[in-house]
């Protein structure tokens, strides 16, 4: 039996468009999204055209394709902020606490800055900045840096647009694009991001995100803990900081295993 008609066909157009690019490694082609969707080019381009003025799809001029926009990406951060991610965190870190004896939190991406959804404090250790609603620069957390290192070159060159200025809580931590980016490659190849200082002196961070099936920065999962004198991470809490990465991937259904 056929399925019926949308009774919003325009609304039923657009949603289908950005459930195109939602699934796509990188940018398409309007005329690839009028393809795949079977979709007029001229509707197409209209769609694509408000989606943009909107904020939901960034056009890249050169390259004469699309992807997704900030507001889609601050659209999906909103869900993971909502009590589903909340309610699946919380026990994780209460464990990862347990097994450690440092603190940890878990922090989603909105804009260029984290927002912490959930914190489990260490008993041995005092108060910090991340608590539950607390926004940093990500630019300077372990948190931030680790989905940073996750989100495509586009919406990096949209977060960070030429000029930005970077925020520093203290004499660490990246002050420019390019050493952003130098240390957001550091990230990639390791798997996981490190703050030393940047925020707290004193005090650093290992993060690792939790990433869906097409390899989006759904939230990061963090421990912070007394700064080393050679800078490095224990390897114990790292080991334990990405499996509870992971498994946090696959109770909210983004992981493939």
């Amino acid at each position: 039996m056929p399925s019926p008609s949308p009774k919003v066909p325009a609304l039923d157009a657009g949603l289908r468009v950005l459930g195109l690019l939602a699934t796509q490694r990188g940018p398409l082609a309007a005329s690839t999204i009028a393809a795949r969707l079977d979709l007029p080019r001229s509707t197409v381009y209209q769609l694509l055209t408000s989606l943009t003025e909107h904020g939901f799809v960034l056009h890249l001029v050169e390259a004469r394709k699309y992807g997704l926009g900030i507001a889609a990406f601050e659209l999906g951060s909103g869900f993971t902020r909502q009590q589903p991610l909340t309610l699946l965190g919380a026990p994780l870190l209460a464990s990862l606490v347990d097994r450690t004896g440092e603190s940890a939190h878990l922090g989603v991406l909105h804009g260029a800055e984290v927002v912490y959804v959930v914190e489990e404090r260490a008993r041995h250790r005092g108060a910090l900045v991340t608590d539950v609603g607390v926004r940093l620069p990500a630019h300077l957390t372990a948190t931030g840096k680790s989905m940073l290192a996750a989100t495509p070159t586009a919406q990096l060159r949209a977060l960070y647009p030429p000029g930005t200025a970077f925020v520093r809580r203290t004499e660490a931590g990246p002050g420019d694009l390019r050493t952003l980016r130098q240390e957001l490659e550091g990230v990639r190849t390791v798997g996981y991001a490190t703050e030393d200082g940047a925020v707290t002196p004193g005090l650093s961070s290992v993060a690792v995100a939790v990433l869906d099936t097409t390899g989006w920065p759904v939230a990061s999962i963090g421990s912070t803990y007394a700064s080393t004198a050679d800078g490095g991470v224990p390897p114990t809490l790292l080991a334990e900081v990405r499996r509870a990465a992971d498994v946090l991937a696959r109770r909210l259904g983004t992981s493939p295993s």
